[in-house]
């Protein structure tokens, strides 16, 4: 079975988790009524997307 030779130090541990971490979601504004909305997506307020209503209220 293997078994590490030497312990692994803070800072090689640390530098091997630079990547674990949370991405931020890409926000942008709707063109239509100025609300924070995710990019690609729908607008939950207005429903529209594009442009277009996607969604009637």
């Amino acid at each position: 079975m293997a078994v590490p030779k030497r312990r692994t130090s803070k800072t090689k541990k640390n530098m091997r988790r630079t990547h674990y971490k949370l991405q931020v979601p890409g926000m942008t504004t709707c063109e239509n009524c100025g609300e924070m909305k995710l990019a690609h997506r729908i607008c939950k307020s207005c429903g529209q997307y594009k442009g277009k209503v996607v969604v009637g209220e």
